[in-house]
Parts: C-alpha cells; sequence; structure tokens
C-alpha cells in the first residue's frame, strides 16, 4: 500500500475469533530518532528492528540528504554513519516527509541550529497541519521560516548561523515540540531548557544520554524541567528497536472485542509514557495481561496477551493518562463502541491537530456504524451498546490518517455487518504489515469495497 498513491478501499468483515501471534513493527518513535541521532553522531550506528513503513523510510532519506550514509542490510538491520552535531550538509532538493509529522518537526528540530537552507513538504495530509507549535520555539534559537499562511508545508527553514540555547515552557503536551526543541539545542552553545507542565513519552531524553549527552531532569513546582549541554560529541550505538505499543494496539484491540480471540503480542515496549492504553484497557474489564516482563536497551519490555473480553465497561478516562496514549484514542474508542456505559475522553486537544482532526474523523465514522458519541474542543464521549450490538455495515472516510483506517478495520471484526474505509492506503505509512498479521490471526479484510 502507499499513502500517496491511488485510494485502496478496504472492507473488514466480522470474523471468527483471532488466535495466535502479532509480531507487530517496530516502535515508529524510536525507529525516527536512532535514524536522526545516528545521522548526528560522529561513526557508525547500528540498528536492529527499525520500522520499515513510509514515515520512517522518509526520515532515512531525509537524513541521506543531509549528509549521513545511511544503508539498509535487509531484515530489519540498518546503519548510520553520522556526520556529527551541527555537520549536516545543504540538501540539493525539496525533503519529502510523506505523511510524518513527526518525521518533520524531528527533522525540523535537527536541522534548526546548522547553517544551512532547508524545503520541507509532505503529503495532502501533512501540508494541511500548522506547523508553528514546532517552528515558534525554534526562533528561540535564531531559526528563520518561511511558509505558508497558517504556518503550513511547503515551508522553508533557515537555519542559525549563531544558535542562541533556549528557554521553553511547553504550552500543551508534545513530545514532537520538546523533541524539536532538545535536538536543535544539540548545536547551540551553553544549556537549553525545556519545561513540561505534563510528561509526554521520553524516548528522546532516553536516548540522548544514551548517545551520550549531558543531559538531566528534574521535577519542580514548575513541572518537568530537562536541562541539555549543547555541542556535545554525540556517540554511535548499537540499538535494539522495541516493537510499537502504537501498532500493539490494534491486534490487542481486536482480540478484546472479538468472541473467543486469544492473541499474544510479543516483544512490546510498555516505557510508562507510552502505555496508558493498557492501563485504560484494564480498567474497563478488559482480560489484559503482561507476560515475560524484562527491560531492553534501557527500555521496559514484556509480551502481552489479549482476550475476548464480553464485559467490558465505560470510564472517565483519567485526562492525566492522555499524553501516555494519544495516538490510542481512535481504536479505544472502537473498543468503548463495545463497552456497556459512557467512556469519557477529557484533555485531548492534540487529537485535533494530528494526520487529521482524530476526534472528528472518529465521531463521524463512529455515528454512521449507528454508536453516540458527544465531543468538545478537548473532549469526546462514546456511548457503547455492548458486545454483538454495534450495526455497522457503513463506508467512512479515512481522511489520509493511518490510525482512522486501522481503528475502523478492527471495528468491521465485531459489528453486526462490515465495516468499509475509502481509503486504506495510507496504513503503510506506520504498520505496512497490517493485513497480513491481522490476516495471519484470522481477520477477514478485503481491498475492495464488498460491504
Amino acid at each position: 500500500m502507499s499513502g500517496h498513491g491511488t485510494p485502496i478501499p478496504m472492507t473488514s468483515r466480522p470474523c471468527g475469533p483471532l488466535k495466535g501471534e502479532a509480531h507487530v513493527p517496530g516502535d515508529k518513535s524510536i525507529s525516527h530518532r536512532s535514524l536522526i541521532l545516528g545521522a548526528m553522531a560522529v561513526g557508525e550506528t547500528k540498528i536492529t528492528g527499525l520500522l520499515e513503513g513510509e514515515d520512517v523510510l522518509d526520515t532515512a532519506a531525509a537524513m541521506r540528504a543531509f549528509g549521513a550514509e545511511v544503508v539498509n542490510h535487509g531484515g530489519g538491520e540498518w546503519s548510520v554513519h553520522g556526520v556529527g552535531v551541527g555537520g549536516f550538509s545543504e540538501p540539493d532538493q525539496v525533503v519529502d516527509c510523506g505523511n510524518s509529522g513527526t518525521g518533520v518537526r524531528l527533522i525540523m528540530g535537527a536541522m534548526a541550529t546548522t547553517p544551512i537552507t532547508v524545503t520541507f513538504t509532505g503529503d495532502a495530509s501533512l501540508n494541511s497541519r500548522p506547523m508553528g507549535r514546532v517552528t515558534d520555539p525554534l526562533a528561540l534559537f535564531g531559526t528563520q521560516t518561511v511558509g505558508r499562511e497558517g504556518g503550513r508545508l511547503p515551508m522553508t527553514l533557515v537555519g542559525a548561523a549563531n544558535p542562541v540555547p533556549a528557554h521553553y515552557t511547553v504550552p500543551v503536551p508534545s513530545a514532537q515540540v520538546k523533541s524539536a526543541v532538545l535536538l536543535a539545542g544539540l548545536n547551540a552553545p551553553g544549556e537549553t531548557v525545556v519545561v513540561e507542565k505534563e510528561a509526554t513519552r521520553d524516548h528522546t531524553e532516553r536516548m540522548l544520554q544514551g548517545f551520550g549527552a549531558t543531559l538531566t531532569i528534574d521535577q519542580t513546582d514548575e513541572g518537568r524541567v530537562i536541562t541539555l549541554t549543547g555541542q556535545p560529541e554525540l556517540r554511535p550505538q548499537t540499538i535494539i528497536v522495541p516493537r510499537d505499543p502504537s501498532s500493539a494496539a490494534f491486534p490487542v484491540c481486536a482480540a478484546i472485542i472479538t468472541p473467543g480471540s486469544d492473541v499474544l503480542v510479543p516483544n512490546i515496549g510498555l516505557n510508562p509514557t507510552r502505555a496508558g492504553l493498557f492501563a485504560t484497557l484494564q480498567d474497563m474489564g478488559a482480560d489484559l495481561t503482561y507476560e515475560n516482563q524484562r527491560e531492553e536497551g534501557g527500555e521496559p519490555v514484556a509480551d502481552l496477551r489479549a482476550r475476548f473480553s464480553p464485559n467490558l465497561k465505560g470510564i472517565a478516562v483519567p485526562p492525566a493518562r492522555a499524553a501516555s496514549m494519544i495516538d490510542e484514542y481512535p481504536v479505544l474508542s472502537v473498543v468503548a463502541s463495545f463497552a456497556k456505559g459512557v467512556t469519557d475522553m477529557q484533555g485531548v486537544k492534540e487529537l485535533r491537530v494530528k494526520e487529521s482532526d482524530r476526534i472528528d474523523a472518529m465521531a463521524k465514522g463512529l455515528r454512521a456504524a449507528g454508536v453516540a458519541v458527544d465531543e468538545g474542543p478537548d473532549w469526546w464521549t462514546v456511548t457503547g451498546l455492548g458486545h454483538g450490538k454495534v450495526p455497522g455495515g457503513v463506508t467512512v472516510a479515512s481522511v489520509l490518517d493511518h490510525r482512522i483506517a486501522m481503528a475502523f478495520m478492527v471495528m468491521g471484526m465485531a459489528t453486526q455487518k462490515p465495516m468499509t474505509v475509502d481509503d486504506g492506503s495510507p496504513i503503510a505509512t506506520s504498520f505496512p504489515i497490517f493485513e497480513s498479521l491481522m490476516g495471519g490471526l484470522g481477520a477477514q479484510l478485503v481491498r475492495a469495497n464488498t460491504a
């Protein structure tokens, strides 16, 4: 599938029990950061288990454009010969980041304090998304930006020739913004400080320390204060990428709502800044357990076992949990449709500015499928119908968003009638083996509008 080509309608039919092991791809967040930090280190970084979806491949291409040698050795084995902090070359062409908001924002941060000029673009979805939330703090370093109205791509960044360190308080929880500022701070003298009022996924901090940067984290009355000392020489690393909890969400949630299912999802990263969905599912009464808990490469890992859970109940999801599961709310709303009672999701305005307005996209699709949804600027509720009572039988818009498409494909496995999305092609950006993996468990997914 391609997120940039001809639309591919996809239908998910109600199916029998899902059984077996679901070997989901490598973590997308860690894959992006492995390539970028590898390119900013001096020497060869070796990566095992890299996610080879389009988003990450676009980041690999960008690092090549900046002068790093990025080699795919096959089987998820990659190497990056870095050029050092401040060593990026000016690309000859426009840098196309495809569908990836994470990729473009992190790359902008990484180049922002190097005196090069770079023009970024993406697909229709990415080009509709505002970039000011990243370019505004990058301006504190001396970076200049020229873009379309509303701060949208295509956009040209002129890196700061004489960068100064920044002190920035992130206005809304966003690991992308925090990470962009920290990456920019690498090539600024002195100390760059980022303050988070609410903690977000901390892969960037963990990996910066692993690559040899001097970074401290303090919990204060102001919030979580991250201080980075600029202009280090980053050391190359050997990285084993854990499997992506955001991808694991789909087979896990599918098993929970599909009668008779028992699915094991091995080797899932359970970083506490990423695992909010699994705690939420357990709170709803899902039969979800952790097996073989361990630590790999500084990240907690376990095997997840998910079984059909016929007595799910709606809950109020703690708002403090939002940052640790922001990408999982679309598929959580599908699970909520099969619960009894109201699932209340608060403090989630970040969903309005993802690959799509995910609250709007899911609300429209769920309502069409017979589920009641209420929504506001930073909240939404789903009133579940209970197991076996969700009608389905409609075609919904994926709005060029991989997680919307996969969420409705999961929904169709347990609705009374099939669910169809108008375009499943964006799934390839993050989960290129989604169809084959789910089919191997027993799902009935077809690339045709046959609902």
